[in-house]
């Protein structure tokens, strides 16, 4: 297909909505103290930040008097399930599968006592105003956090992750697909990358205490956002729908913190064992690139 299908215009319109929006929250945020642990923080991010390539996407579509056909909301289960249960139960492979790698290389870093599960048991006793919590292994805490992540953090993060996936999967994807499957990959990766360039130099994921701050940790979030965007971008197309990269990027936001659990001293998060590290990523990296190389793997849009 020529690139002169797509519609410029109104891909211009969404990214300047969805951009404008989610900086000037940044903005905010940075203002008001950066990305501290607060409940405001969070409703901040999971409110504003997040809600904005949906809020881009409803405003486009009102601006430009496009009408509302084509949301992609529809959840296609019969046809799409196989997708949807990729989706849900990938993420947490692609975890443990990249920390496995990345305590290989780094043995130092892995935790084999656990002492993070320990901290947080002590916590909760604090909490509990002294009184006596039962002894329990670190082991059977690492696994119910695991598989609340598993199973439940798809559909807790379902809301938020919406107000990012309405707007990506849902919107912009179907626009750059003239471009042919490939090249709308790219580009997806890359607008969803610097997307998140704020808070990354706020220290999202990575922190602030690496090499090359922040620009490598930008770089290395538009790395993961178009391997994550090419898995995800296709389980919408396969599905055609947008639930299944909803509950794709929801599982992955649930599961993507379980390295903490496995983790001493300060690793360099932009290579690991974070599952938005360059190692820690891997195997969402393979199964990405097969996608994106396999011939017919990323079709376009049907009347699109």
């Amino acid at each position: 297909m020529e690139n002169n299908l797509v519609d410029w215009k109104r891909v211009g319109i969404f990214i300047a909505f969805a951009f404008g929006t989610a900086w000037l929250v940044a903005l905010v945020l940075y203002l008001t103290g950066g990305l501290t642990p607060t409940p405001y923080t969070l409703i901040m991010l999971g409110g504003g930040y997040m809600s904005a390539p949906a809020l881009a996407h409803i405003l486009t579509r009102l601006v430009t008097r496009e009408g509302w056909q084509g949301l992609y909301l529809r959840p296609n289960i019969k046809k799409g399930w196989v997708y949807w249960l990729i989706c849900w139960v990938s993420p947490a492979l692609f975890a443990f599968a990249g920390m496995a790698v990345f305590f290989a290389l780094f043995p130092q870093y892995y935790d084999p006592t656990f002492s993070a599960v320990t901290k947080l048991m002590e916590q909760s006793a604090a909490a509990a105003a002294g009184q006596t919590l039962p002894a329990m292994n670190p082991w059977i805490i690492v696994l119910s956090q695991t598989l609340t992540a598993l199973l439940v953090a798809p559909i807790l993060n379902a809301i938020p992750i919406l107000g990012e996936e309405f707007g990506w999967r849902a919107y912009l994807q179907p626009k750059l697909m003239p471009l042919g499957g490939k090249k709308a990959m790219l580009v997806m990766g890359v607008v969803w990358g610097l997307w998140h360039a704020p808070i990354i130099a706020m220290g999202h994921n990575y922190g602030t205490e690496y090499l090359g701050a922040p620009w490598l940790g930008i770089l290395t979030m538009t790395w993961f956002t178009f391997i994550l965007g090419t898995f995800i971008g296709w389980a919408a197309l396969r599905a055609d729908s947008v639930w299944p990269a909803v509950i794709g990027h929801g599982a992955i936001n649930g599961i993507a913190g379980i390295y903490v659990f496995f983790t001493q001293g300060s690793p360099n998060l932009v290579l690991g064992p974070s599952l938005a590290g360059i190692i820690g990523s891997w195997a969402i990296a393979v199964v990405a690139l097969i996608i994106f190389l396999k011939r017919d793997a990323l079709k376009p849009y049907e009347g699109v």
